[in-house]
This record gives structure tokens, sequence and C-alpha cells, in this order.
């Protein structure tokens, strides 16, 4: 993709401009205090071994669970609190979801960045709120949303003064319980927002609701869109990470085991290499 996107930073961690590819990875949910820090410290490790700037992520509130009986995680001050433990014991950066005003403004208290939920980000409250924090907002396309419709999302949270946003690609749905990655539209979100575009390589697997009354998925090929989507240029990644992803108790299907993460940011960086020349 050619020109220079925005930069945008998510505490000191680069996107857009002319810097290489950043991640955004960590669990879908906090699950505790001391899983978070495990899996914190591992991501970081990885990611500072080759070289990949990382922002840590998961979420403390997981609202738009499929089935009402679903683990949905902490409470929003135990999410908060432990997030800050993560930044403050390893110096990495923080991001979670916001679902409403309210927690958009007592997150943006705490973390680094603020993810606005793919099926969220019409909302505009919610958006607004999001920007009036200050803090990074990352808004995740919605599954209905072509890439022509993308910077109305973009301009709602910029209009408060905030220009630190960032757009993530997820996948289009595709009839029911499919998605699909439109690689052609991402030269077109870039341009018509200006904004740094971050690809979702492990939602872009997944299948809403193809599991009963959970979302299935197929993490096997989150290696194949991921290296599409550096090959095409994007400014950074988002992939959920797991020690034992078949026992997580959200998007399982879909996360990218943690003992895979450093094969494959290696992998992405030669592609990026071979991309740039």
């Amino acid at each position: 993709m050619q020109g220079t996107q925005a930069l945008v930073h998510i505490g000191d961690v680069p996107f857009g401009g002319d810097s290489r590819f950043s991640i955004i990875a960590g669990p879908c949910v906090i699950e505790g205090r001391d899983h978070a820090l495990r899996h914190a410290e591992a991501v970081t490790s990885i990611c500072r071994r080759i070289g990949v700037p990382v922002v840590y992520k998961s979420s403390f509130d997981k609202a738009n669970r499929t089935s009402i009986g679903s683990f949905r995680g902490v409470e929003i001050e135990e999410g908060l609190a432990i997030l800050a433990a993560v930044r403050d014991a390893l110096g990495v950066p923080v991001l979670t979801d916001v679902h409403t005003e309210d927690q958009a403004t007592k997150a943006g208290e705490v973390v680094d960045g603020l993810q606005i939920p793919a099926f969220l980000c019409r909302q505009t409250d919610l958006l607004l709120a999001a920007g009036h924090t200050g803090k990074a907002v990352n808004v995740k396309k919605g599954q209905f949303l072509s890439p022509d419709d993308t910077p109305h999302l973009i301009e709602k949270v910029r209009s408060t003064g905030n220009p630190n946003v960032l757009l993530t690609e997820r996948g289009t749905s595709f009839g029911y319980q499919t998605l699909v990655v439109d690689y052609a539209g991402f030269p077109t979100m870039r341009a018509a927002t200006g904004a740094p575009l971050v690809f979702d390589a492990t939602h872009s697997v997944q299948r809403p609701g193809g599991a009963g009354g959970r979302s299935g998925g197929d993490r096997t090929k989150v290696p194949y869109l991921a290296r599409a989507a550096v090959a095409c240029g994007v400014d950074g990644l988002f992939m959920e990470v797991h020690e034992d992803p078949d026992r997580a108790p959200s998007d399982g299907p879909n996360m990218v085991p943690l003992a895979q993460l450093e094969t494959l940011l290696t992998a992405l960086r030669r592609v990026e290499d071979a991309v740039r020349g």
C-alpha cells in the first residue's frame, strides 16, 4: 500500500508513519491476576526478542458473548487493577475493550488504549466518550460495514480533538457464521481515513455462533491471513494468544497458541522485509 499514514502511539508503541508493524496481543479476556501477568511476561519477552513493539491486550468484560451463560471476565475495578499491574511490572502499554461511555471514562484513567468492539463501532456516544479520554482509540470495523463506510467511524473520534485513532479490520460477514477478508479494501480504508490500519488475524478466522452457544473458528488459518496482511503493508497486527486455547473461556478456537507466537512473528517480519525490499 502506498502512502504514509498518521503516526499514532499506544503508550510508547508506534503505529503508522514510517514505522514497521507493531502488534496488539494477549488473551481474549482477563482470567485472573496471575494468568494475566504470566501471559504478559511471555508475550512481551517474545516480541522484544524479535524486535516487534507490543501492546498487551485483554478485556475485563466481553459483553457481546453468544450465550447468557458464557464467561464474560472480571469486574471493571479488578480488571483495570490487573492491567495496571501488568504495565507497571513489565513496562508494556495496555489496551482493553469498552462497551459503554462510563466504562470508557473509567478505563481511560488507567489504560493506554481503548478498543471499540466491532458490533459497537457505530455507537456515536461510545466513540465520543472514548475520544474525550485523550487516549488512543482502536476502532474495530464492524463485520457489516464496507471499507467506504469507515471514515465516519474515525471522524467521530477525531471530532473530540483526539487524533489518536486506529482502524482494525476483522473480517466481513459472508452469509451465516462465515467471515471473509477483503484485502482489496485495505488501501481503500488507509486512503479514506488516513488512520493506521491494523489487521485482526484471529477474529478474522472466527465463525460467529458457529459452535452452538459460542463462536467457533479455525486458528490454523491465522498465519495465512496474517502473512497476506503484512504483504499488503498494514501498520499493525492484532492477535489474541493463549497458553492453552482449547481450555480458554472465550475465543479459544481462533486464538494463537502462545508456543507458536515467536515462530509466527519471525515469519511475518521476514515477509515485511521482503516487501520493503
